[in-house]
């Protein structure tokens, strides 16, 4: 809200900027109209609702006031005022930080320095070149501080152009045909389609009905012939456009002549960075550009106005045409504010279609059912809400509407994925990966394709990661996506997940070290060499690396869990509170999982606070009633604390999930004994593990103490036996087994002797 309310601010800003300008140069009702019409222009609902047109308001505030600040400079036409020169020029600065549009305030600038302040025709600059060059007569001191101002607004202009290649480079963005179709065909069908989209682009500002938010990819098809109907429509434009340019340089009416001047610059300036004319542009048309070139539409539309009303007022002056006269004016005013309640309802009812990313991308199609984009889009909105089988329509709708998009075939792919269709997920992917361009000899591929399309080479790969007996293939998929793009970050550290996978750790190692060189702030590199390290069993080395992912990314859930663990099993007293802290950390963030309360317990243990431990193992249980670790340890626990009770029912539920887990037997078993004297189920539970291991020492001598307790030690004698063969070297199996033995002498030995008192 806070955006949207800053935006309407700001547009409020700009038309009352708006407003001063049209005063300088036209009648206050006519300037009163153009702004008005300016403000509730439905075409500016992209530039103002949608968070993105921040950059056309910014621009246009500072845009406005430089060129204010000109008109103040040069109030004089021989005689500068410097102060307010150069805050044109800083203002022209700002204007092209926030969009670069902004530049062209200095050709408006200087427009309005030779048309205007110098009051020049075009007849006049051909003679004054004449002069300038073949006449030796002293430059006339207007001429002077004129050719001045020009200089530096030239050197203002290339000093801004420098600025902006050095810091962002010279090379132009990579654009697809699917962004700009016409850029990607040759002469003569890319000039008529550009030509074309100028009178698009007047037709939009004149009747603002059809408005969207994209009109790429085969919303305007190409005009291949001459004899295509569109090209009337170019025709008609150059012819009005010609026209306006022939009258406002003939015109013997000054105050007309000027304000077709200044609003033939408003129009035709800003929108030149977009036109395609001099380089192409990501976009056919962009209803958030036209808000600047809209300030010269709005004032040619005022001045319409003013001028037919004030006709109608002059011939009002003939008494029998008065009345008639009269009628039309009203009909005139009746019909403009028809027009700007239209306009007002068409801008409420736009701002509804801006209400989120669905409601915009189908407010979309309902205008351009052959853009492929918006289904994408309109998709991806439905994707973000777990929809996946209506984004699935959406994105097949896309194919169906344009067959060779990537993009689309990749959304299609990944949907088929989410919904667990992966034979026809992978389908998917690999026609995406067969349109592809292919490369050229001595052309650098990575040049030609879009960097987003790459990752059709990642998803298929994932895909296949999968199967693991497919791993060497998505290893292939890796290297070929980092062949065409040596920068390829994700691409690396996929691939060294694979090489983990396939037990390549040098290699993966090396791998995660080629991405560090391209970038050294990724926090999931750093994890993913401590993770290598680990594997290597370099768990001091592997620890360096997660503290530094830390160190980029305190929020590193990866890094915080598995450094806290690598401490708790250091044994490291300094570091153990380190370590609680960064579990505890996950915790208050809502990171949480079974494993931190788990390893919170363990370091518990470790400071042997039993009470907490007791607490996290429980909180690990609630979460994963399966948990092994957390069920054996918290009855482990119980069992040592002299609450061998209140271990019984976790060691059932770890037996219920884990039924081979010895160690719990062994401890259930030696409950039953000890405590509940239950000889039977400690039985069971012994056999069971001799069922599972019948090497199992412990298990077996347990057993045998079953039998012990039974007083079958003749039993128990032999099963003692039996197990001091497995382990002749185990002192207390033998040192049971000789007390049973005694036990069976002195048994015999009674026996015998109460034999003999009976035959007595």
């Amino acid at each position: 809200m806070g955006y949207h309310i800053i935006n309407v601010i700001l547009h409020v800003i700009v038309c009352l900027i708006y407003n001063r300008l049209c005063n300088l140069f036209m009648p206050s009702i006519a300037a009163l109209i153009s702004t008005l019409s300016f403000s509730v222009h439905p075409i500016h609902t992209e530039a103002v609702t949608s968070v993105v047109g921040r950059a056309e308001t910014l621009s246009s505030i500072f845009f406005l006031l430089a060129f204010l600040a000109y008109v103040r400079a040069t109030k004089h036409t021989t005689k500068t005022e410097w102060m307010w020169f150069l805050l044109s020029i800083t203002l022209v600065s700002m204007a092209t930080l926030c969009k670069e549009q902004g530049i062209t305030a200095i050709a408006i600038c200087g427009v309005y320095e030779v048309f205007i302040v110098q009051k020049l025709k075009l007849s006049n600059l051909v003679f004054i070149a004449q002069n300038l060059i073949f006449s030796k007569a002293l430059t006339p001191s207007w001429l002077r501080e004129s050719f001045l101002r020009l200089s530096v607004l030239f050197a203002t202009t290339c000093i801004i152009i420098m600025t902006r290649l050095r810091i962002m480079g010279s090379q132009l963005p990579v654009f697809t045909k699917f962004d700009n179709p016409a850029a990607a065909v040759d002469t003569p069908v890319r000039q008529l389609t550009y030509n074309f989209l100028l009178a698009m682009n007047s037709w939009l500002m004149l009747f603002p009905n059809a408005l969207c938010c994209d009109w790429t990819m085969g919303t305007i098809p190409l005009i291949e012939t001459y004899s295509d109907i569109r090209n009337v429509g170019t025709i008609v434009f150059y012819m009005i456009f010609c026209i306006l340019v022939w009258k406002a340089f003939t015109s013997s009416h000054r105050q007309t002549a000027q304000v077709l001047i200044i609003s033939l610059a408003f129009i035709v300036f800003p929108f030149l960075p977009a036109s395609n004319l001099f380089f192409p542009v990501g976009f056919v048309i962009a209803e958030r550009i036209l808000y600047m070139p809209s300030f010269g539409f709005c004032m040619l539309f005022g001045l319409g106005f003013y001028r037919i009303y004030h006709k109608l007022s002059q011939d009002c002056s003939n008494a029998f045409i008065s009345i008639s006269m009269t009628a039309k004016k009203r009909l005139l005013v009746c019909t403009l504010v028809f027009l700007f309640v239209c306009h007002s309802i068409k801008t409420i009812v736009r701002n509804y279609d801006w209400e989120s990313e669905y409601t915009i991308f189908m407010a979309g199609i309902k205008i351009n059912k052959q853009n492929a984009k918006l289904y994408n889009n309109v998709g991806h909105a439905l994707e973000a809400h777990n929809k996946y089988t209506e984004a699935l329509n959406y994105f097949l709708e896309a194919v169906r509407v344009q067959p060779d998009d990537i993009g689309a075939h990749m959304n299609v792919g990944r949907t088929y994925n989410n919904l667990h269709k992966y034979e026809l997920s992978e389908k998917a992917f690999n026609k995406a990966k067969d349109l592809l361009p292919k490369p050229r000899p001595g052309e650098r591929y990575q040049a030609r394709i879009a960097p987003s399309h790459l990752n059709v080479f990642l998803n298929l790969a994932n895909l296949i990661a999968r199967n693991k007996s497919r791993l060497q293939e998505a290893d292939a998929l890796y290297r070929q996506a980092i062949s065409m793009r040596a920068d390829y970050t994700q691409a690396y550290i996929n691939r060294g997940d694979v090489l983990l996978k396939l037990n390549r750790t040098r290699e993966a190692q090396e791998v995660y070290e080629k991405a560090l060189q391209f970038d050294s702030s990724n926090p999931d590199i750093y994890y993913n060499l401590g993770v290598v390290l680990l594997e290597q069993s370099k768990a001091t080395q592997a620890l360096v690396y997660f503290n530094k992912a830390l160190e980029l990314n305190p929020l590193h859930e990866q890094s915080l869990m598995n450094s806290a663990i690598l401490i708790q099993e250091s044994g490291s007293h300094e570091l153990r509170p380190l370590a609680q802290q960064r579990l505890q950390f996950l915790i208050e963030n809502g990171k949480a999982n079974e494993r931190v309360y788990f390893n919170l317990g363990m370091l518990s243990m470790d400071a042997k606070d039993y009470a907490k431990a007791e607490k996290w193992f429980r909180a690990a249980i609630h979460l994963k009633h399966d948990f092994r670790s957390a069920t054996f340890n918290l009855a482990l626990l119980l069992s040592d604390s002299n609450r061998p009770l209140e271990a019984v029912p976790f060691l059932k539920q770890l037996l219920k999930y884990h039924s081979n887990h010895i160690k719990g037997l062994i401890l259930l078993g030696d409950i039953y004994i000890n405590h509940v004297k239950d000889l039977e189920a400690a039985e069971e539970c012994y056999k069971q593990i001799v069922r599972l291991d019948p090497n199992n020492i412990q298990g077996r001598h347990n057993l045998c103490v079953v039998y012990v307790e039974r007083e079958e030690l003749e039993r128990a004698e032999n099963c003692l036996q039996s197990v001091s063969s497995l382990a002749p070297n185990e002192e207390y199996i033998s040192k049971h087994l000789r007390i049973v033995r005694n036990r069976v002498t002195k048994l015999r030995e009674k026996q015998n002797y109460n034999s003999k008192e009976d035959l007595l």
